[in-house]
């Protein structure tokens, strides 16, 4: 008896395996354009209103809630809570630290990713993006860190809106 258990528990196994590695080409394709679509209107935004290798619109994290929003739709790191949520209290405590403990580093790196964490669990809207959003705010371009709070407002809450929106839009288009 034990034999058989075993091998209708690898049999199991290998079902649930199969079936995860499965290829639905068209979540993978509702994926691709919609984060093709929501990262290239930041881009293009970022195009015509500043020229070189400094973004602004663009922040790294926002490739990062990408995958989320658009690849693992439905994590509970990817509702509209979490990314909109996230993104702005850790935008909001990464400047403000910055503003509190200038020129730092070592300091207000680990401060600022750390408070945002904590807020974000606290308030419910954790998106591990988010810490990177607050580091940006830290460790960004000279533009980035005089916007001050403007940072807050743009890129991120703008930016952030674009990427729910183009996810409801794009993500809505499929079954699951």
């Amino acid at each position: 008896m034990p034999v058989q258990k075993i091998k209708r528990s690898y049999r199991k196994t290998r079902y649930i395996l199969y079936r995860e590695t499965l290829v639905d080409w068209k979540e993978h394709f509702w994926a691709f354009l919609g984060s093709f679509v929501g990262i290239g209107i930041l881009a293009y935004i970022e195009s015509i209103h500043f020229s070189g290798n400094d973004a602004v619109y663009l922040i790294a994290s926002f490739g990062a809630s990408s995958v989320l929003v658009y690849g693992i739709i439905q994590s509970p790191f990817s509702q509209p809570r979490n990314l909109v949520g996230g993104h702005l209290i850790s935008a909001l405590i990464g400047v403000t630290v910055h503003k509190l403990v200038p020129d730092i580093i070592w300091i207000t790196a680990p401060l600022a990713v750390s408070i945002s964490i904590i807020l974000m669990q606290i308030t419910k809207t954790l998106h591990p993006p988010g810490g990177a959003t607050a580091l940006i705010a830290i460790i960004g371009s000279d533009k980035i860190k005089d916007l001050g709070y403007l940072y807050v407002i743009s890129p991120v809450l703008i930016g952030v809106m674009i990427l729910l929106l183009t996810a409801l839009i794009f993500n809505n288009m499929t079954s699951n």
